[in-house]
């Protein structure tokens, strides 16, 4: 097909524009050849004539089709031209604020002016890892890619950014280098952050503002970025190129100089810059040139405190940087030195200059040398030496010149003191280079600045034209295509014109060396030696003082004015030299460098002022020698390009120039890329591709089952020019143009069959309204027809009902008449005769209340009478008592005497048995206030129990109210006789009163009994009514506050746990790090002799007790990393411990928090479940606990009373008592009572043991007997505890004894007896045996108390009286002390037996309750069926496993260590390890050896832990022992004997109950341990399903024939990967089965399943979500038609397996919302709002991201447009979420493991032989 065929009718194409450079036009008329002009329509209706040159006959651009526009990569664009590329940046940059593109190999990058969220460290996280061409384009895209091929190649690499000032150059540079750091993990944790912190540096010293720029680099630089073998960072080195020297004495206006001057006179007030005796910067020259000294939004303090912290983290010392900052203030003082002209040609400086003295001072050099060599020079000749004045001119300029240089010096030392920090002492394997360097440049007035620029960027613009050329020609080759030279602009010429021999370069240099040499003669040398031989080389028509170069991008014209200075770039060397006197050392070492020859390696900046060999090397041969370096560099590395644009000269955001767009696109080498492609074959399809999006264009004939024939085939019918296609091995090649004319045919045909449906289904409409038209007419007939019929019924039956209703209404008017009339006589009646009954009620109320007042006072004077008797019987008591007392008190005054002159006489024996007496009162004070703190806890412990409390004090009160009433009562009596006497009297009147109202009343009560019992009945009836409705309102209202409590603490438990866990997750991750650093120290200093051991005591975690105490010694490398060295960097263990420390205390409150939350639910539970179920027990428990302590606290009084009696009735004796003493005696009698009481007890519990197997007997013959059953069916029914064949045997004599059985029942109920009492009798004996172990050690201590009374009392011999007492008194009180505190803690231990009897007792009882209630229900056949099943058992094990100690080892490794879940585990039982631990853990709580329990938990603790490290990697192994962990946790619960757990039990799992330790710490030990295995499972998970979900979801076409295909350009070709296994959503959906099967396998609880499902379900929405948001070519229409039907493959999966409760489908409701986002219509405001409404799940940002990253595949969709998504962010401004674009793929929801106790019991558990656990015994 002609070219000139495509210009048809209604195409759009591109015409040049002096304001838009392109404006688009539509084509009015076909195009035939031959026509002169072409008729055009603009966009705004403007009809236009394009003429076509008759020479060229070069006809307008075509414009590409709207579904290639916005594409990701420009070579993906069917017409390759520069107004598409133009419009494709645009729409990107203007419509969906996307700021990268790619243009084949290059990023082109705009600069946006605003700040954007697309440089977090997610995203860093989505793009690590991803090949190039599959996410959107990215600065990271590319440092991913560059990281790769070094990875994979071995091969160095180097990432090109340039692009003019503004672009966003230093900000794409210094975002690649934070990527490096953040993916490339080092050993140094620093060496990121150093070399990070370089950045800061070099723009404070670097970088300036421009009219063009805020923060603008006037320098190049090139950073290798080194990497060793295992591709981690390990430092560091940076070249600078052709800094800008004379910014730091001269900006234009509106520029600033150097960051680093304004920084510092901002903080010019801080104490350490005092002495620079610097201000503000107005003050300066060197900074008040360009009068914009403040940049907005910018601190320039802050900025200074930065640049310091950087200096600071590469190394540089405090002194060093007051050095540095002392010659930066010391050039701004130099600039400021003010020179004046003196006589002639002569210049001076003012004596004692205050700026000049300063310089002097700050450098230490003689201010008398340099003010006079700031004004003059020296010349030398053969024989002479001549000191030459400077004019004020040249003194200025030497004065500026020298600062310059200083400045110049100072950078190059900074420069490589940063080398030197970033320097590393291991190899460097491989590189990536970033280069920074400045764009091309064209200004109005062009310097030797922008000459060396421009000549960099042509040998740039080289490598890169090869670069791409050398691509093209590896793709062809791959793909085994023929091809030909592809004819591209070689800028080679324009380079030798600059630095070939006799170039430019080379004749300045000449003329530099001439000693009357100037820019005039340069000129006319270039114009004489160039002009004719060199075409890129012109001569300006107007001037003689410049010259044309004609580069790659733009024609040039240079200013040859000041090209010789600034090549020379002198300065004077006596200058230089006065500065070498300086005693500043910095100085001294900073042109100490000029006496050495640079280094090729050394920074490739302008070092005049060297010595005399090295002043011949000019400016430029200096640049032109770095500029080989590099390329010889970039030659040797593979190169990224970054091209930067500025859109803008005005810095608006999001705002296009397309003239300075245009001419940046030019010079950046972008085009020319462009135009390389469209050369060759710019599209590329896979046959695959290419067979998806034309098979419209196919006939069912064509279809092949070989794609690649099938593509042929139509394309030979398609195309005729076979030239303009080509068949690769994998793809198909177009030339430009031909994907739009395939893609104008696809449209064509499918419009076409549009309108066939359209014709066909309008036509079937229009049949349809017609039938539809016609049987409503037939319809509407029918319904008149009877409507009318209707209406004449109608009248007929309202005609006769008219006459019924008059005839019924004139009856109804009459007789209401009547009934008024009635009614009316009735109501005056009625009235009347209830007037007349008032007044006659009225009259008998008042003589009834008139009797009543007259009783009430004749009381009243009856009670007066006697309260004055009783006072008059009172007083005269009161003077008898009292003069009693008197009698009492004169005679105790008298005894008093006589005690007093007893205490004189002993009064030294008094104060003795006082301070004996303060003593045992301070011991008996100890005693009360241990039984406070008992009873304190008591209380604590019974905080259940506050309600009753509160009832038994209001019935204690009421108590107290009935006694003092009843103390009233003889009083009462009293006066009850005293008031009889009065009512007889009284009683003879009232009879005569009472027979006449009697009659009277018997009447009225008759009638006031019925009224009243009928108004109390209605009144009784509404109390009820309202006492139940408040009851019922009251009810609700307590249940809902108890609900909204309820729900509150289940929301801040979830917090909280929530909490916990990351608190838990994050000190694991430390333990880990802290783990790694240990490994690493002790490999760093192995080789050396181990110095001083010790262990860490300050690190420590939740299984650090049993780290301490375990004998596992599987892992010997865990004790020697307890072992430090001397070479141990202290400061970071230290900080790491104090981090652990710091964590643990928080993990401890968390707990304690969650426990108190917990305990607070369970009180409450219990405090309900007490309340309905044990009310006056509660009371009596109570009452009985408080008899028991008050009798035992009154028999503590009476022990202590005799105590003081012994002692004080002994002190006098010097020798302690004897064993027969009294005190000695009464300790004995209190140990007997003890003993005696423990025996009684035990006595009791026999008693009840014995009585329970009666009970059970006799229950056996009750439940035989009362089914009619003979001797011989009891005979034949076995005891658990006898034998069968004894049970046979012993059947006859059954017969024997007696009908009923009765003395057989009791023979067995004795023998059942015996075997108990034999059984106790056996412990006996054991706990004899201890007994006797305790006495002969209290035989022991009571030698050894002789010996020391022996020794006491050969001591006090040689004491005087007085002091043998003293010590007699001193040491009996210690050894009673002693004793007090033994007897104390027996009694504490009886205490505990004692309690631990009761509980037993209870729990007996309550079994036997339970089991005679089952007996009595059960039946006699199930009774039979159960003993049958129970003979069979050989054994009664009781669910133990015994093993001997230092087993625990042994235990663990065949358990745990070496266990494999793939295979032993596979066949076991679920959670059979759990179970074998517990049933261990129960031997050893069975031993009562809490050393062997610690052992046994501690190791398996930390054995899991040290298995879940090593194999963390594997599913199995984690899954399994998640399982084990929860099962071991129930375990530990479910046989705690907790009342909360137990319930759950059966009466035999009861039986397996720990009985002698409390274990509840270690719940939280080993919830945490789940924690942390759950966390690991996380992780697991994420690394086996993240390489499958992208494909799977997004990129796999699950519907085939849904999405069209669209072209992808050059990136899918260029990635660094192979192509890969595609995953699809079923392969997603077989691994979460995987997953789901082996956790069931290992029977982990189901609840813990969902919550793992649910985590599942948020990986793949997370991971899928954010590639949405990062990949624009998956954000269309049918692309989520295809997300949806994923996900509901994914809804189906959870529903197959009963998992739609456990929320994972509510995980994915943000990906479902993005998925409709998708295929919503998106154009009105109505849209806009049901949008808003929609898409609750997805935050305003990500709804954002997917409206402007939409972009249409199928004809039938549009864009969306920015008024729609202005409106979307209006609607949702008000809107509070995350400002995070992505969602947290790392984020692990909150664990809760909910108790399930396990139906298993234990003594049925079998251990298979393949454990090799042969060492446990069964119990």
């Amino acid at each position: 097909m002609a070219a000139s065929e495509l210009y048809s009718k209604n195409v759009r194409v591109w015409l040049p524009d002096a304001a838009e450079v392109w404006k688009s036009a539509e084509l009015t008329r076909d195009y035939t050849p031959g026509d002169k002009v072409i008729h055009l329509q603009l966009e705004d209706g403007t009809n236009v004539e394009h003429k076509i040159d008759p020479q060229t006959q070069s006809l307008p651009y075509l414009r590409n089709p709207d579904i290639l526009v916005g594409e990701n990569d420009l070579t993906a664009l069917s017409y390759l031209n520069e107004p598409a590329v133009l419009h494709n940046l645009k729409v990107r940059f203007i419509d969906s604020k996307l700021i990268y593109t790619y243009c084949g190999i290059v990023l082109v990058a705009i600069n946006p002016y605003e700040s954007l969220p697309i440089y977090d460290s997610d995203i860093i996280n989505a793009y690590s890892g991803q090949n190039m061409g599959d996410m959107d384009p990215h600065i990271f895209a590319v440092a991913e890619e560059a990281y790769k091929q070094m990875a994979r190649n071995e091969r160095n690499q180097s990432i090109i950014v340039s692009g003019e000032s503004g672009a966003g150059k230093t900000v794409s540079a210094k975002y690649a280098m934070r990527y490096f750091a953040t993916v490339s993990s080092s050993s140094d944790a620093n060496i990121e952050d150093r070399v990070l912190a370089s950045n800061p540096i070099m723009e404070a010293i670097g970088n300036a503002k421009t009219t063009r720029n805020d923060n603008s680099s006037r320098f190049g630089k090139y950073i290798e970025i080194g990497f060793d073998k295992k591709h981690h960072i390990i430092g560091a080195n940076m070249r600078t190129y052709l800094l800008e020297k004379s910014r730091v004495v001269f900006q234009a206006r509106g520029e600033r100089n150097y960051h680093i001057f304004y920084q510092l006179c901002a903080s010019s007030h801080l104490q350490e810059f005092k002495a620079l005796k610097l201000g503000s910067a107005d003050d300066f020259h060197c900074t008040s040139h360009g009068r914009s000294p403040v940049i907005e939004g910018v601190d320039d303090a802050k900025e200074m405190h930065s640049t310091r912290k950087a200096l600071s983290l590469l190394g540089i010392s405090e002194a060093y940087q007051i050095a540095v900052f002392q010659i930066l203030a010391a050039v701004l003082h130099l600039g400021n030195v003010e020179v004046k002209d003196s006589s002639g040609d002569r210049s001076t400086i003012v004596p004692d200059d205050s700026h000049l003295t300063v310089f002097c001072e700050l450098l230490g050099v003689s201010y008398q040398d340099m003010a006079h060599w700031l004004c003059h020079s020296k010349l030398k000749t053969a024989t002479e030496v001549y000191v030459k004045p400077f004019s004020k001119v040249n003194a200025i300029n030497a004065r500026d010149a020298l600062a310059k240089h200083i400045y110049a010096k100072l950078f190059s030392w900074i420069v490589n003191h940063i080398n030197a920090a970033l320097q590393s002492a291991s190899k460097q394997h491989s590189f990536i280079g970033v280069l920074d360097i400045y764009g091309f440049e064209t200004f109005d007035i062009n310097s030797f600045e922008q000459f060396c620029i421009n000549y960099a960027n042509e040998k740039l613009q080289q490598q890169f034209n090869m670069h791409v050329f050398k691509l093209e020609q590896e793709e062809y080759l791959k793909e085994q295509i023929p091809w030909t030279l592809i004819d591209f602009s070689d800028n080679q010429p324009c380079i030798d014109l600059i630095e070939a021999k006799m170039g430019v370069l080379d004749l300045l240099d000449e003329e530099c060396k001439m000693p009357k040499g100037s820019n005039d003669s340069w000129a006319q040398k270039l114009y004489n030696t160039l002009l004719k031989q060199k075409a890129h080389f012109e001569k300006p028509r107007m001037s003689n003082k410049a010259f044309i170069i004609l580069h790659f991008a733009d024609k040039v014209e240079y200013q040859c004015e000041g090209f010789l200075e600034k090549n020379k770039d002198t300065v004077n060397e006596e200058q230089i030299n006065v500065l070498k006197l300086s005693k500043f050392e910095l100085l001294l070492e900073l042109f100490r460098d000029e006496e050495r020859p640079t280094s090729a390696s050394s920074t490739a900046m302008t070092r005049p002022g060297r010595a005399k060999t090295d002043h011949k090397k000019t400016v430029g041969l200096q640049f032109r020698n770095s500029l080989h370096l590099l390329m010889e560099t970039l030659n040797t590395t593979t190169p990224h390009y970054v091209r930067c644009i500025k859109p803008n000269d005005l810095k608006a955001p999001f705002t296009v120039d397309p003239v300075r767009a245009v001419q940046q696109l030019r010079a950046c080498g972008v085009l020319e890329t462009i135009r390389i492609s469209a050369a060759g074959f710019p599209s590329r399809w896979t046959y695959q591709e290419f067979f998806s999006r034309y098979r419209v264009l196919m006939t069912q004939k064509d279809v092949l089952s070989d794609r690649k024939q099938t593509c042929k085939n139509v394309l030979e019918k398609l195309v005729k020019d076979q030239d303009k296609y080509q068949f690769g091995k994998n793809k198909i090649f177009f030339r430009a143009g031909q994907v739009a004319y395939l893609e104008k045919l696809r449209s064509d045909k499918l419009r076409r069959a549009c309108v066939r449906i359209q014709k066909t289904i309008r036509c079937w409409v229009a049949r349809k309204k017609y039938l539809r038209m016609r049987a409503a007419a037939v319809t509407l007939q029918r319904y008149v027809r009877g409507h009318q019929a209707r209406g004449l019924v109608r009248f007929m039956r309202r005609t006769k009902a008219a006459v019924v209703v008059q005839r019924n209404v004139r009856m109804w008017a009459t007789r209401r008449r009547y009934q008024k009339l009635r009614q009316a006589a009735i109501t005056v009646q009625c009235c009347l005769r209830a007037h007349m009954a008032r007044q006659h009620y009225h009259k008998l109320l008042y003589e009834h209340k008139a009797v009543v007042v007259q009783r009430r006072v004749r009381g009243w004077l009856a009670r007066r009478r006697y309260r004055r008797a009783l006072a008059a019987v009172v007083l005269l008591q009161s003077c008898v008592r009292r003069l009693i007392a008197k009698r009492q008190l004169k005679k105790l005054k008298v005894e008093a005497r006589s005690v007093e002159h007893f205490k004189k006489l002993n009064v030294g024996m008094e104060n003795k048995i006082m301070q004996l007496q303060r003593r045992v009162d301070e011991q008996h004070k100890e005693n009360i206030q241990l039984s406070e703190r008992l009873a304190g806890q008591e209380r604590s412990q019974a905080g259940e129990s506050e309600r009753l409390g509160r009832e038994v004090e209001r019935l204690r009160a009421a108590e107290e109210e009935a006694r003092s009433k009843a103390e009233r009562v003889p009083s009462l009596l009293e006066q009850l006789s005293f008031l009889r006497q009065e009512l007889e009297t009284t009683r003879g009147e009232k009879e005569a009163v009472e027979e006449q109202a009697k009659t009277y009343k018997q009447s009225m009560e008759q009638s006031l009994a019925e009224l009243n019992a009928k108004n109390s009945l209605m009144n009784s009836e509404r109390n009820n009514l309202n006492q139940l409705i408040e009851e019922q309102d009251l009810q609700i209202s307590e249940i809902k506050a108890e609900v909204a409590n309820s729900q509150q603490l289940e929301r801040d438990l979830r917090e909280e746990r929530s909490r916990y866990q990351s608190l838990l997750s994050e000190h694991l991750h430390l333990e880990e790090r802290y783990g790694d650093l240990k490994d690493e120290m002790r490999l760093s200093v192995g080789t050396r002799t181990p110095g001083h051991r010790r262990t860490d005591s300050n690190y420590s975690s939740n299984g650090s007790e049993g780290t301490q105490s375990s004998g596992f010694p599987e892992d010997s490398s865990v004790r020697s990393e307890d072992v430090t060295e001397t070479a141990v960097d202290m400061p970071v263990l230290l900080k790491l411990q104090w981090r652990v420390k710091e964590l643990e205390q928080d993990n401890q409150g968390l707990r304690r928090q969650l426990d108190r939350r917990e305990d607070a639910q369970i009180n409450k539970a219990k405090e309900a479940e007490e309340q309905r179920t044990a009310g006056r027990a509660e009371l009596d428990m109570e009452a009985l606990k408080r008899q028991e302590l008050e009798s035992e606290n009154k028999k503590l009084k009476q022990d202590l009373g005799e105590l003081r009696q012994s002692l004080t009735e002994d002190c006098g004796s010097p020798a302690p008592p004897s064993p027969g003493s009294l005190p000695y005696t009464v300790l004995l009698e209190q140990l007997n009572t003890s003993n005696e009481e423990l025996d009684m007890r035990k006595e009791e519990v026999l008693l009840l043991r014995s009585h329970l197997v009666r009970q059970e007997a006799l229950k056996h013959k009750v439940s035989m007997l009362g089914e009619g059953l003979n001797l011989k069916d009891i005979s034949e029914i076995p005891l658990p505890s006898i034998h069968p064949r004894k049970a046979d045997s012993s059947a006859p004599d059954v017969h024997t004894l007696n009908e009923d059985g009765e003395l057989w029942l009791a023979y067995e109920g004795l023998k059942e007896t015996n075997r108990v009492l034999e059984a106790q009798l056996r412990l006996q004996d054991r706990t004899h045996e201890e007994e006797c172990e305790d006495m002969r050690e209290e035989v022991r201590r009571a030698r050894e108390d002789n010996r020391q009374q022996q020794q006491l009392v050969a001591q006090s011999l040689h004491l005087p009286q007085g002091a043998r007492v003293d010590a007699s008194l001193q040491h009996e009180m210690t050894r009673l002390t002693n004793e007090n505190l033994d007897l104390m803690e027996q009694q504490g231990k009886q205490d505990k037996v004692i309690r631990k009897l009761k509980k037993q007792l209870k729990l007996y009882v309550k079994k036997l309750e339970e089991f005679e209630a089952g007996v009595q229900q059960e039946s006699v056949p199930s009774l039979l069926a159960h003993r049958a099943s129970i003979s069979r058992k050989e054994k009664d094990f009781q669910g133990m496993l015994e093993y001997k100690r230092g087993d625990e080892s042994r235990l663990l490794k065949n358990l745990v260590v070496d266990l494999k879940p793939r295979g032993v585990a596979v066949n076991l039982v679920p959670g059979l390890p759990a179970f074998i631990l517990f049933m261990c853990l129960r031997h050893a709580d069975y031993a009562n050896d809490d050393q062997r329990v610690s052992t046994l938990l501690n190791t398996t603790i930390n054995s899991v832990k040290s298995v879940i490290k090593r194999r963390g990697d594997d599913f199995d192994t984690v899954s399994f022992w998640l399982a084990n962990t929860c099962r071991f946790l129930y375990c530990l619960k479910q046989y705690s004997g907790e009342e909360a757990f137990i319930k759950f039990n059966t009466p035999r799992q009861n039986e397996h109950c720990l009985s002698n330790f409390d274990l509840s710490e270690y719940h939280q030990v080993l919830c945490d341990l789940a924690i942390q295995i759950y966390q690991q499972l996380v992780k697991c998970m994420e690394e086996i399903l993240q390489p499958m979900i992208v494909s799977g979801m997004l990129e796999h076409e699950t519907i085939q024939g849904v999405l069209g295909a669209k072209p992808t350009g050059l990136r899918k070709r260029t990635s660094s990967f192979p192509e890969e296994e595609a995953h699809t959503v079923d392969s997603i959906m077989q691994q979460l089965s995987l997953f789901h099967a082996s956790m069931t396998q290992h029977g982990m609880d189901p609840e813990l399943i969902k919550q793992v499902v649910k985590q599942q379900f948020y990986i793949i929405c997370s991971v899928t979500l954010n590639n949405l948001l990062l990949r624009k070519d998956m954000c269309s229409w049918s692309k989520g038609l295809q997300i949806r039907y994923n996900v509901w493959q994914l809804e189906e999966w959870l529903v197959e397996r009963d998992l739609i409760s456990s929320g994972a489908k509510e995980t994915l409701e943000p990906l479902i919302q993005a998925a409709q986002l998708l295929q919503v219509k998106k154009k009105t405001e109505e849209d806009a709002k049901a949008i808003s409404t929609m898409c609750s799940s997805l935050t305003t940002a990500q709804i954002v991201k997917v409206l402007n990253l939409y972009t249409p595949v199928m004809e039938f969709e549009e864009r969306v447009s920015v008024k729609f998504i202005q409106t979307i962010q209006t609607l949702l401004k008000d809107r509070v979420d995350s400002p995070m674009l992505l969602l947290d793929s790392r984020k692990i929801f909150s664990i809760t493991f909910t108790f399930a106790p396990s139906t298993v019991a234990l003594e049925t558990i079998q251990i298979p032989s393949s454990l090799n656990l042969d060492f446990l015994t069964r119990i």
